[in-house]
């Protein structure tokens, strides 16, 4: 059965390969993001630092199966060298991003009687690592969200869920894998001996919105070659 699908973020990386799936499958997909993917999605352009374009609102279906916020930032720096703007940053497009939009958002996922949200975090929000904590300050935000939302909304039959990855191939995570020197380096501080796909990640997330995960909720689910668990 065909399904109705938002995904935000969806113009790189994990958000694109999400969508491209859901395609495949046969649904149909609107997407937001500052830039237009390559696929034939419904698409309204947004900063999700800006306020949500009545345009995206009004575009959306009466009922919505599942959203996906893929958003994210990589700023890795000292933690006395952060700015206040910095800090903002990150919370705006990791936190309050998904909050404005989920927030316009629960009719048309009611209204679905089984919807799935799917939320974005990082290994660091849980495992201690250097010079993450903007990012871990904000990723740690979008937990505690999704756990909040996920008890508020199970009456409604709304869950969800967050991904946790640690460092994926995307273009957001480019200069961190500029080099074979630095991608051999990363590799190896995963118990896996490697750094995830997006297809890894798009695959964990079309499992959370399928009917296959239908009594899962309020979980955070670590798809980061072991880091967070284990010691190799």
């Amino acid at each position: 059965m065909s399904k109705h699908f938002l995904v935000v973020g969806a113009s790189s990386g994990i958000g694109y390969d999400i969508a491209r799936q859901l395609l495949a499958e046969g649904h149909q997909v609107w997407t937001a993001s500052r830039n237009q993917p390559d696929l034939p999605t419904h698409h309204t352009p947004w900063d999700v630092t800006t306020p949500i374009p009545e345009a995206l609102l009004s575009a959306l279906p009466t009922e919505l199966h599942g959203v996906v916020y893929a958003p994210g930032t990589i700023n890795l720096k000292p933690f006395h060298r952060f700015t206040e703007e910095e800090w903002l940053y990150d919370f705006r497009v990791n936190v309050w991003g998904a909050a404005n939009l989920l927030q316009q958002l629960l009719k048309p996922l009611k209204a679905s009687k089984g919807s799935s949200v799917v939320l974005f975090s990082t290994v660091a929000a849980t495992t201690g690592m250097p010079f993450h904590a903007s990012i871990a300050s904000a990723k740690a935000g979008v937990e505690g969200l999704a756990r909040s939302l996920a008890a508020e909304w199970a009456v409604q039959q709304i869950r969800v869920n967050v991904i946790a990855p640690s460092l994926t191939d995307t273009p957001l995570a480019a200069k961190l894998l500029s080099s074979d020197d630095k991608r051999e380096a990363a590799g190896k501080r995963h118990p896996l001996g490697r750094v995830g796909s997006t297809q890894e990640l798009a695959d964990a997330a079309l499992f959370l919105l399928s009917d296959k995960s239908t009594w899962i909720t309020g979980q955070v689910m670590g798809i980061d070659g072991g880091m967070s668990t284990l010691k190799p």
